[in-house]
């Protein structure tokens, strides 16, 4: 004879309460985005390639997310959830208006000069689905943040979301980096890249302590660790953002104006400069997840 588990297996809030229908949303949107492109829409190059591995990366990931919360399965997950959804929404909405930028940017046209007017329809449509993905996933983040006083997961504080920010920044500084910086001239700009490894390295590292759910297994508060490293970033962060542009823009080391030989897409002076303005987005950063710190306590999840 079968007893009552003294509650229904599925959760219909899941996908009925306004983040379900926020990620049924998603699912719609970043579905027909990448069948759009896949169809007739096309993509090539390292841009197109990315665009497609975020739409369906993202889908992939938010079916399983809606999976585990309609069949309460993430109960039986060693993480905490609630942690992980926060992150990978917030994770999501970045790369989703990345997506949304760079697709249209690079393929869609009004014209029909250079490919088919049916190519073209289907690639401004992608690029409609994509904006329309991107903005889907940033009301999730807005309904799930953390409101003042609330005791909630650490992933959902502004200083949570922030980690998330400065990481993603962080690998588009990488991508500069990369690509032609001429970051081994110096001694001055290698430390740079230190700074900037060394920050993003800390930044996962409490990123994934939160989301598994293990910040209870270091020896000292995880809040005075928080603190402690985020105002060392700002430190660090203070001297990439004065030693990088002196070593680049200065005429004694680099040039301050774009060289006129430089072709489009393969100057060092176009990646310095991303990387020079990132820097200083990072810094701004770091600065307002310092002030959000120390105003908020930390709790063992759920």
């Amino acid at each position: 004879m079968m007893e009552s588990s003294g509650g229904p297996y599925l959760n219909t809030a899941a996908v009925a309460s306004p983040v379900g229908i926020a990620r049924l949303l998603q699912v719609a949107f970043g579905c027909t985005t990448f069948s759009l492109v896949a169809h007739q829409g096309g993509f090539s190059a390292a841009y197109g390639t990315f665009c497609m591995f975020v739409w369906c990366f993202c889908f992939a990931v938010t079916i399983f997310i809606i999976t585990c919360e309609f069949t309460r399965l993430h109960s039986c997950l060693s993480i905490s959830w609630g942690n992980f959804t926060a992150a990978f929404a917030m994770l999501a909405t970045l790369m989703s208006i990345t997506a949304a930028v760079i697709y249209p940017l690079y393929f869609a046209q009004f014209g029909c000069y250079s490919i088919s007017c049916k190519v073209r329809d289907f690639r401004i449509a992608a690029s409609v689905f994509a904006g329309l993905m991107f903005i889907a996933y940033a009301v999730e983040v807005f309904l799930t943040r953390a409101k003042p006083g609330q005791v909630t997961n650490y992933m959902a504080t502004v200083s949570g979301l922030l980690k998330i920010v400065q990481a993603f920044v962080a690998c588009i500084i990488f991508g500069a980096l990369v690509n032609d910086s001429q970051y081994t001239n110096y001694v001055a700009t290698q430390w740079c890249v230190a700074v900037y490894g060394f920050c993003f390295v800390v930044t996962v590292v409490v990123v994934a302590f939160n989301v598994t759910g293990r910040t209870a297994m270091l020896r000292c508060p995880f809040e005075r660790f928080v603190v402690i490293y985020t105002f060392m970033a700002v430190l660090m962060y203070v001297s990439a953002a004065v030693i990088w542009p002196v070593f680049c823009f200065d005429s004694k080391y680099g040039s301050p104006w774009r060289p006129y030989q430089c072709s489009q897409g393969k100057c060092p002076w176009d990646s310095q400069l991303v990387i020079a303005i990132f820097t200083y987005v990072n810094l701004v950063l770091y600065i307002v997840d310092l002030a959000y710190s120390q105003r908020i306590r930390f709790v063992s999840h759920p």
